[in-house]
Parts: C-alpha cells; structure tokens; sequence
C-alpha cells in the first residue's frame, strides 16, 4: 500500500503545483482569473507531467499490484486443487 500513497501523493502535489502556477501566471498576465480553466488546464499539464515525472512510481505500483494478483490467483487455484480433493474421496 505504500506505493499507493507515495504515487497519489505526488499526483496531487504536482497537481496543486500545476495549479498554483497556471493561476499565478493567469493573474500576472490577464488580471481576471477564470477559475474553471485554470483547473482544466493543471489537470492537463499534471496529466502530462505525472506521465513523464512519476513513471518510476507507477512502475512500483503497478508491480505491487501485479505480484498481489498473482499470490491471489495462485491460493485460489490452490483452494480450487484442495478441494477438487476432497470431491473425491
């Protein structure tokens, strides 16, 4: 679970960053900040940044979760085998 939190983490202070810095530039430049695309403009850019930045954590947690489905998988067909015994006897 801890790769889950470190990779959410980041999403959302990267997003928060994203949002900070689109506003900030939004009110130097234009004065009148229109709040509804400055949150759609951070989603993207911390969209495209999380794609490139955090590919190293992404990777961490998509291998957690890929080595928990397998140890899943791997008792359940181990139940499935136990008790495909015991219909037998």
């Amino acid at each position: 679970m801890k790769e889950f939190w470190v990779y959410t983490s980041l999403r959302i202070v990267l997003f928060l960053a994203s949002l900070a810095i689109i506003g900030g530039v939004w009110a130097l430049v234009g004065g009148d900040v229109l709040w509804l695309w400055v949150i759609v403009a951070s989603f993207l850019m911390s969209g495209m940044g999380s794609y490139f930045l955090l590919n190293h954590q992404r990777e961490a947690l998509a291998r957690r979760v890929q080595t928990r489905a397998e140890a899943m998988t791997s008792k359940i067909e181990e139940m499935r085998a136990k008790e495909d015994v015991d219909d037998d006897v």
